[in-house]
């Protein structure tokens, strides 16, 4: 009988492995942002945190020093600790491993190593620290030294009750093994959009009623048969059955529900529903019907050989689609020359028979990709095609279609303009905010945060009862809060000083999947952002008190008489005590049904 051929194992992988540290305790060398970051992350896995940091607190960043303040933390000042031997470099860290040994260290993160840190760690210095804790047997990372960590971090999601704003035990890492850190990072976030905005509500669910369906003391019944699928029959309920043969049974209806319940009934289960399931008498049908909708005698009919369309793609959101731009891009295209932030969820309608070509407008080429796509559009509709120029947005809103509408007509083309909805009114729709209200804000204001190539621009002054949209200036936000908070006369600020508890949203790829808004005030959204990491272009900006107008039970008596002496309470309610800003994941429920 020949034996059996198992698959050979294949190098390069990691072993991805979840850690609960309660009462371990993780050493963060260093004190920038990515030493808080570590410590966030280990807290959070109630880890006990103790940061080596030269010069202590003082030389730490402002969130370390938070932390530390409200006893999250320690930071110790990595010169006061004793030294073994004052002659040898580094050697506080041999000594300080040496005589904790009523500490449980788990794990040790060397954070000043980035190369991107003028003051980095050196390497002869990083060896003695791994040294140092591989005679010990305490695993080590040392950021951006590979050969130096014994583990690495995945890029993290924590999801969030959508419900309560409370964070679920739900997470999820993704990890490339150093083959794309930053690839990871947008992996992760397209997980993260693909899955329902309560899918952590649905886990945290599903451990309430798994307390349920086990006693305190058992420990041997387990949902987890090693089954492919949870189809084993499942034993009807006996009235005289014995408490194992009932914790089996109801393990097995947790099994059942986790694999075949859809994720919205999960998250929603009361502990009345999670009862009359384990007790075997709960029956659940749900049918959906996706109604067809006829196709619209209203479709734009424009097909002629030889045209050029200026097409508008709307803020991403593939529903958001004009019917219009849908058969520009489904049934008269022969090629689609597209800007680089429509996303994929849009060009993927466009047959495979159309050619598609990306325009290259990256920082330092944009004008050169821009003659580059014009001069292929003309070239194309010459021999006779219909070219479709695809624009994020409206076409006409800083989208420089009147540039391309007046070069196309001299080169003997009168373009079709075909209007999108804009980003400038969507993204804050998406993001929970009217840009105009009764009550908060009577007018509206858009202005492009970058004039031509790269020159600034002069923003508007403050007027309480607007909105200024700010488009393409996230990426320059210091200065433009800058211009809006100078006190002085500033030649990039047409008009009154804007103040500086003025509420701002950033909405960063409204109306994607992986859609983040971000809200603050202007005193503090620069350091909300860049507690963020990387930003997600493309991002807009809304300023104003209408940003607040909808939060909760609403606020719209901005405008009231007086109502200016309540503004910096108002804040103070809407963002709540001492937070500093807030930050909500992913789309408003219910467009998962578009």
């Amino acid at each position: 009988m020949s034996s059996p051929a198992f698959p050979s194992p294949q190098g390069g992988a990691s072993l991805i492995l979840s850690f609960r540290l309660h009462s371990r305790t993780t050493v963060i060398i260093g004190s920038g942002s990515l030493a808080a970051s570590r410590a966030f992350a280990a807290l959070e896995a109630d880890s006990t945190v103790v940061v080596l940091a030269k010069g202590g607190s003082a030389s730490a960043c402002e969130e370390l020093r938070w932390r530390a303040e409200h006893q999250q933390l320690s930071i110790l000042d990595w010169d006061a600790l004793p030294q073994s031997s004052a002659s040898e470099e580094d050697a506080s860290i041999d000594y300080y491993l040496a005589s904790s040994k009523e500490q449980d260290i788990s794990f040790v993160c060397v954070t000043d190593t980035l190369l991107s840190d003028p003051n980095r760690r050196t390497r002869t210095s990083a060896e003695r620290i791994h040294g140092a804790c591989r005679a010990r047997n305490i695993p080590v990372n040392t950021a951006d030294i590979p050969d130096l960590c014994d583990f690495s971090f995945t890029s993290t999601h924590r999801f969030e009750d959508p419900a309560s704003g409370l964070r679920t035990a739900l997470q999820i890492g993704i990890t490339t093994n150093g083959k794309g850190c930053r690839l990871a990072a947008r992996l992760k976030r397209d997980v993260v959009g693909s899955l329902p905005r309560n899918v952590g509500a649905a886990v945290d669910k599903v451990g309430v009623m798994r307390g349920l369906a086990r006693p305190r003391d058992a420990h041997e019944s387990s949902e987890d048969s090693g089954e492919a699928t949870p189809n084993g029959p499942t034993p009807l309920r006996n009235p005289i059955e014995t408490e194992a043969e009932a914790t089996t049974r109801r393990m097995k209806w947790v099994a059942q529900v986790s694999e075949y319940w859809p994720i919205s009934p999960l998250a929603a289960m009361s502990e009345a529903d999670m009862r009359e399931v384990l007790a075997g008498e709960h029956s659940s049908s749900s049918s959906s019907t996706l109604s067809q909708v006829p196709a619209s005698v209203h479709s734009l009919d424009i097909r002629r050989k030889g045209r050029i369309l200026l097409v508008g793609s709307g803020p991403g959101h593939p529903s958001l689609l004009t019917l219009a731009t849908h058969t520009a891009l489904t049934k008269l295209a022969d090629l689609v020359l597209s800007d680089k932030l429509v996303p994929a969820a849009v060009l993927d309608l466009i047959p495979s028979t159309v050619q598609v070509r990306i325009a290259k407008k990256f920082p330092g080429n944009a004008e050169g990709a821009q003659n580059e796509m014009m001069e292929a559009a003309v070239e194309a509709a010459n021999r006779g095609l219909t070219v479709v120029r695809l624009k994020q947005g409206d076409p006409v809103v800083y989208g420089r279609a009147g540039e391309e509408v007046l070069y196309f007509r001299a080169h003997g083309f009168e373009s079709v303009v075909v209007p999108g909805v804009s980003s400038a009114l969507a993204g804050p729709t998406f993001a929970g905010i009217p840009v105009t209200q009764r009550g908060v804000a009577e007018s509206l204001i858009v202005c492009t945060g970058v004039g031509r190539q790269g020159k600034e621009v002069q923003l508007p002054g403050y007027e309480r009862p607007r909105t200024l949209v700010v488009l393409m200036g996230v990426a320059r936000l210091p200065a433009v809060v800058a211009a809006l908070l100078n006190p002085a006369t500033d030649e990039r600020r047409r008009g009154e000083v804007y103040p500086a508890y003025t509420p701002i949203a950033i909405v960063e790829r409204a109306s994607m999947r992986d859609q983040r808004v971000l809200v603050s005030t202007l005193k503090d959204v620069g350091r909300a952002l860049e507690s963020l990491g990387e930003q997600r272009p493309p991002g807009i900006m809304v300023i104003g008190w209408a940003v607040l107008a909808l939060w909760g039970s609403g606020d719209v008596e901005v405008l009231e008489e007086g109502g200016e002496k309540d503004d910096e309470a108002r804040v103070e309610r809407w963002l709540g005590g001492d937070v500093g800003w807030r930050v909500r994941e992913g789309l408003p429920d219910g467009w998962g049904f578009f």
